[in-house]
């Protein structure tokens, strides 16, 4: 078999792999197909995620689904404003040792873990949601100047509710870009809240089988890494991403008129790494295009910051990156 031949079955293996993951996940969480196809794609990116959506809606159920069938160890924190960063993280305390001396031991805390569910993360103050800032950029925590490596992988899958505000805190920008998508999750269909009652209120419980180990996972993520983009394809993405800023002349009209700040570098950073992800899953080894413009959406929607006129007036960012894309027209 030659090196060409070797390729192309690595890939079509990995596209087997994802369509069996998501199989799995689609036999236990019904409908939002759209929403675990990006989480899935965020995985194998390298990237965090923030769910968004109203309480019910099977955020959680989905986190903790694709923790099981990717063999990953999981962890959930509930965010509370009393919540301290060190809950987090984890701390120091003295103990004695063999000789009954007091020495400092580290005991981790629940961010220690491949699968960090930041459940409702908006409800910690400002001090504990940056406690995950160092852990989401550089995969390790400081801990009285003692520096803890992650294990990988090491993904933050993050929730938060858009209509109880009361005793919430905003997430500030900068921790909102860490994020490599965010996703809103939607209310399931009549036929979806069928299927949801049948599979939940009956004597059988589903159980879910793991279908990627860890290091299969790792395996994914490098593989990701190696899919072939066109400096054609590259040169779109950043003009996707300048098209978002309101002070350049590739600037759409709403975007000119609604949004205040545009993406910036971890935006078209995390574009190329979501849509060589997708590129994988669908047994392609190159972005395409409409990578780039399926991963638009989730990968910017976070990252458009709206002017007072543009809050006032409901813009939806879906709506301007649909004006930012077809401002960018297409590749000549």
């Amino acid at each position: 078999m030659s090196a060409i031949e070797e390729k192309a079955q690595t890939f079509a293996q990995a596209s087997e792999m994802y369509l069996k993951v998501k199989e799995e996940i689609q036999s236990f969480i019904v409908g939002q197909d759209e929403v675990i196809d990006h989480v899935i794609w965020s995985i194998f990116g390298g990237g965090h995620v923030l769910l968004e959506g109203l309480p019910g809606l099977g955020k959680t159920m989905l986190i903790k689904t694709i923790s099981e069938c990717l063999d990953l160890s999981f962890s959930r924190i509930q965010f509370t404003p009393d919540i301290m960063p060190s809950d987090i993280t984890g701390t120091m305390l003295l103990q004695p040792d063999v000789d009954g001396k007091q020495q400092f031991s580290f005991h981790e805390g629940p961010l220690f873990a491949n699968i960090v569910l930041a459940d409702e993360i908006n409800r910690a103050t400002p001090k504990t949601q940056s406690a995950l800032l160092e852990a989401m950029g550089e995969k390790t925590v400081t801990i009285m100047g003692e520096t803890k490596q992650m294990e990988k992988p090491f993904f933050v899958l993050a929730t938060q509710n858009p209509i109880d505000m009361e005793g919430t805190y905003p997430l500030p920008e900068a921790q909102t870009d860490r994020f490599m998508c965010k996703v809103n999750v939607s209310y399931p269909t009549k036929q979806e809240l069928l299927e949801i009652v049948k599979r939940t209120t009956g004597p059988v419980t589903k159980k879910l089988q793991v279908v990627a180990k860890k290091e299969e996972v790792i395996k994914l993520q490098q593989l990701a890494k190696e899919i072939l983009v066109s400096d054609e394809i590259i040169e779109y993405a950043v003009k996707i991403i300048s098209a978002s800023h309101p002070n350049t002349e590739d600037a759409s009209e709403s975007v000119r008129k609604y949004v205040q700040y545009g993406s910036g570098p971890r935006g078209v950073q995390s574009l190329i790494s979501m849509a060589k992800a997708r590129a994988m899953c669908l047994g392609r080894y190159h972005v395409s295009i409409g990578d780039l413009k399926q991963v638009a959406f989730p990968v910017l929607r976070h990252r458009l910051i709206l002017n007072f006129e543009g809050e006032a007036n409901g813009v939806a960012p879906d709506e301007i990156i649909e004006e930012i894309l077809a401002a960018a027209g297409e590749i000549q």
